[in-house]
C-alpha cells in the first residue's frame, strides 16, 4: 500500500502530501518501497526526504542502486551524498564505480573526508582496514564520567557507533574499553580507568574480513576495534558490516564449491549487456542459442517424417502433438524460473544441487501423472480409443518429468560453464524437450497402436 500511495501522489503531482507521507513513514517501509520505483520516481522521493533520512536510506541501498541514483543527481547533489556517507560505506561505493567517476567524486568531497577515504582505500581489499569506519569515540583514562558523557553527547551525532567506547593514551594506543551502558550507570565523579575493561579484543588492519566478522559473531560484539602494528586504534568494524560480509562470503563459498566463482558480478555484467549493450553484442550472446533451437526444429521435422506412417495410419495422433509439446514447455519454463529465483534469493544450496534436482524431478513426475491422467481421459473419449488415450497420457507424464529435470539441470550446467544461463536456458530446454518429447510420443504410440500400422 505504501508504494501504491507514493505512485498515486507522484502521478497527481501532489508533492505536499507526498512529503507528509514520507516524513510519517518508517525508514524500512521507505526502503522496501524504494526498490519498486523507477529512477525518476526515486529522485523525486529523495528530494522530498529530510536530509538525514535520505542519507540513511541511501547507505542501506545496494551498490547498484546507489550508482543509479548518483547518475540521476546533479554533480552538487552527488558530492553532498558521498561527502556525508560513513567512510566505510563510501569506500565500498567508490570501489564499485568506474575509475573516472570515482576519482571525480573523491576529488569533489571535503579535504578531511577525502583524507579519511584515501587512508581506508590504502588497505588491501577484504581486510579489516578496508571495511572499518573511523567514526568512533575515544576517551582518556584520567577523564571523569561527567567529562566522558559530555564528550559522547558532543560527538555522538557524527559517529556511526557509540555503544562501545574506547580508551586510548596520548599516542592513540588502545588501553581499554567500556560500554555506553557502563558509562551511563557510573557516578559522575568516577574515573574512566576505574570502570573500563583492561582486557580488550582487537584485530590488526590486515586481518581477513571474514575472520573479523566470524569473531564478532562468536563473541557477540557490536563492534570490534582495528589496530595498527603499534597497537594504535585506527577504526572499528561494526556489526552491520560484519553481517553483510558473512552473507556475501557464505554465498561466494557456495558458488566456489560448485565451480561458479563471482556469479553475482558475472550475472550483473551480463544483465547490463542484455539491456544496454549494442545490437551486435546482444546478438553475440543470444543468436547461438536460437540457432540451436532452429536446428532442433528441423530435427523435430525429421522425426515426424520418420514416423510418417504413424501419422498417416492414425490421423488422431497429430491432434495431440501440441498438447504434449505445450505441457512440457510450460513445466520447463516453470522449473527454470524456480531455479533462477532460488539461486538469487539463496534458497537453493548449490553444494546440494542434486538433492534439489531430485525433488524437482519428482515434482515434474507427480504433476505429469495428474495431467497425464486427465489427458488419457479426454483423449479416450474424444477419439474413442483407450490405447491412443493411454499413449497420450504416458507421453505427457514422461515429457513433463523430463522438462522439469531440464529446467533445473540446464541453467545449472550453463552457470557451471560460465555461460549466460538467462539467454541460453530456455532455447536449450525447449530444443531438448521438443526432440525428446516427439520421440517419446511416437514411440509410445507405436507400442500401443502397433496393431493399426
Amino acid at each position: 500500500m505504501m508504494i501504491e500511495r507514493i505512485l498515486e501522489l507522484i502521478e497527481n503531482k501532489d508533492m505536499a502530501n507526498l512529503k507528509t507521507l514520507l516524513v510519517d513513514s518508517e525508514e524500512m517501509e521507505l526502503l522496501d518501497a524504494f526498490y519498486d520505483l523507477s529512477a525518476e520516481e526515486q529522485v523525486i522521493v529523495f528530494r522530498l526526504l529530510a536530509k538525514d533520512n535520505a542519507l540513511r536510506i541511501f547507505e542501506e541501498l545496494d551498490t547498484d542502486e546507489q550508482q543509479n541514483l548518483l547518475r540521476s543527481f546533479t554533480d552538487e547533489k552527488a558530492t553532498e551524498f558521498v561527502n556525508e556517507m560513513a567512510p566505510d560505506d563510501r569506500v565500498r561505493l567508490l570501489d564499485e564505480l568506474p575509475a573516472g567517476v570515482a576519482k571525480k567524486l573523491l576529488n569533489s568531497i571535503s579535504s578531511e573526508e577525502r583524507k579519511i577515504t584515501n587512508v581506508l582505500m590504502g588497505y588491501e581489499d577484504e581486510t579489516a582496514g578496508r571495511i572499518m569506519t573511523t567514526e568512533f569515540i575515544s576517551l582518556r583514562r584520567e577523564m571523569t564520567v561527567a567529562q566522558a558523557l559530555e564528550k559522547v553527547r558532543r560527538q555522538a551525532p557524527d559517529k556511526e557507533s557509540v555503544y562501545t567506547l574506547y580508551v586510548t593514551d596520548n599516542t592513540k594506543k588502545l588501553e581499554g574499553v567500556l560500554s555506553l551502558k557502563e558509562l551511563v550507570c557510573a557516578g559522575f565523579d568516577d574515573k574512566i580507568e576505574d570502570i573500563m575493561h583492561l582486557r580488550t579484543i582487537s584485530v590488526p588492519t590486515d586481518t581477513d574480513q571474514e575472520e573479523v566478522a566470524r569473531s564478532m559473531k562468536e563473541l557477540d560484539l557490536l563492534a570490534i576495534p582495528v589496530v595498527d602494528k603499534e597497537g594504535r586504534i585506527v577504526g572499528i568494524v561494526t556489526i552491520d558490516d560484519a553481517m553483510d560480509i558473512l552473507e556475501d562470503e557464505a554465498t561466494e563459498d557456495i558458488f566456489i564449491q560448485a565451480g561458479m566463482v563471482d556469479v553475482h558480478g558475472t550475472e550483473s555484467d551480463r544483465s547490463e549487456t542484455m539491456v544496454k549493450g549494442s545490437i551486435l553484442r546482444i546478438w553475440k550472446v543470444r543468436l547461438p542459442f536460437l540457432l540451436i533451437t532452429l536446428a532442433a526444429g528441423f530435427f523435430g521435422g525429421l522425426i515426424m517424417e520418420g514416423f510418417e506412417d504413424v501419422l498417416t495410419a492414425i490421423v488422431g495422433v497429430a491432434f495431440f502433438i501440441p498438447l504434449v509439446m505445450d505441457m512440457g514447455g510450460n513445466v520447463g519454463t516453470q522449473s527454470s524460473t524456480v531455479f533462477a529465483r532460488g539461486i538469487v534469493l539463496g534458497h537453493i544450496d548449490v553444494g546440494r544441487f542434486f538433492k534439489h534436482l531430485s525433488k524437482e524431478t519428482f515434482v515434474g513426475f507427480s504433476m505429469g501423472v495428474l495431467m497425464g491422467t486427465m489427458s488419457f481421459i479426454v483423449a479416450t473419449f474424444w477419439q474413442g480409443d483407450y490405447r491412443l488415450g493411454l499413449a497420450v497420457g504416458m507421453a505427457v507424464v514422461f515429457t513433463m518429468t523430463l522438462a522439469a529435470t531440464l529446467g533445473f539441470l540446464i541453467p545449472f550446467l550453463l552457470m557451471s560453464l560460465k555461460m549466460d544461463q538467462a539467454a541460453g536456458s530456455a532455447p536449450l530446454i525447449t530444443s531438448i524437450k521438443d526432440i525428446a518429447g516427439l520421440l517419446i510420443y511416437f514411440l509410445v504410440v507405436s507400442v500401443f497402436m502397433g496393431h493399426v500400422l
